[in-house]
C-alpha cells in the first residue's frame, strides 16, 4: 500500500516476516495501528528530507507495541522494553548489525518519551512521529485528507479506536503499574483504574535516606 509515489510498506524478507508475526501475535487493533504508525512515520520522513533505513524503520514500528501482548509482557519491565527485546530478538535471528539493532531497539524503548527522539537517529524520531500523528494527532493537519484516508484505508482505525487503544494499553500493562512511575502509561492507569496511585517523585525525593 502507498500512500503516496515514495511511501509503502517495505517488500523485503524479513518486513514480510515481521508483517507475518505481528498480524498473529499483537491482533487486529495493534497490528493496524503499527502499520499505520510506520506509514505515517515513514510520510514525515519524506517530508522532512530525512535518509532512513525503511526495513529498520518498518521493523520498529511493527513491534513498538509488541510489549502489550501476552507474548512478549513481562512481570517487571515497562512494556516499551519488552517490546524492544521482541525486535533485537528477531533481528539478531536474523544477523542484522548489532549497529542497526541498537537502533530499533532504542526507538521502540523511547516511543512514549517526548522530546527525546526527534534529536535522535532518523528511525527513532519517526516511529515516535508516527505513534504521535496516529494516537495522538499532533501532526495531523501536516498530512493532506489523501495521505490520511489512504493510509486509514489501507489500515482501518474504527469508529472506537481511541477508547479501544487506551483499554490495549491498559490490559499491557494494569499487571505492573510500577513500570509506570514518570511516564505517560500512569494516565492510563489513573483513567482506568480509581484505585491507581502514582508514585509522586518529589515524595520519593523527600523520602530518601539521605539525611538532608
Amino acid at each position: 500500500m502507498a500512500t503516496n509515489n515514495l511511501v509503502k510498506v517495505p517488500d523485503s524478507r524479513i518486513a514480510r516476516e515481521v508483517t507475518e508475526i505481528v498480524r498473529d501475535t499483537a491482533g487486529e487493533l495493534l497490528f493496524n495501528h503499527s502499520s499505520r504508525v510506520y506509514l505515517f512515520g515513514a510520510s514525515a520522513g519524506v517530508q522532512r528530507s530525512l535518509s532512513f533505513d525503511r526495513e529498520l524503520l518498518y521493523t520498529a514500528a511493527m513491534f513498538h507495541d509488541m510489549g502489550l501482548t501476552e507474548c512478549h509482557r513481562s512481570c517487571t519491565a515497562r512494556f516499551e522494553v519488552d517490546g524492544a527485546n521482541a525486535a533485537r530478538d528477531f533481528l539478531k535471528r536474523h544477523g542484522i548489525p548489532r549497529s542497526e539493532i541498537d537502533i530499533v531497539w532504542t526507538a521502540i524503548a523511547l516511543h512514549t518519551t517526548p522530546g527525546i527522539p526527534e534529536h535522535m537517529h532518523p528511525v527513532i524520531a519517526l516511529v515516535t512521529a508516527g505513534v504521535e500523528m496516529d494516537v495522538l494527532g499532533l501532526t495531523f493537519d501536516q498530512y493532506t485528507d489523501h495521505e490520511r484516508e489512504a493510509v486509514v484505508d489501507a489500515f482501518p482505525r474504527g469508529p472506537n479506536f481511541k477508547e479501544e487503544i487506551i483499554q490495549a494499553f491498559y490490559d499491557g500493562i494494569r499487571h505492573k503499574p510500577e513500570t509506570t512511575f514518570g511516564n505517560v502509561k500512569a494516565d492510563v492507569l489513573a483513567d482506568k483504574d480509581p484505585r491507581f496511585q502514582r508514585v509522586n517523585f518529589c515524595s520519593i525525593i523527600r523520602h530518601s535516606p539521605w539525611a538532608g
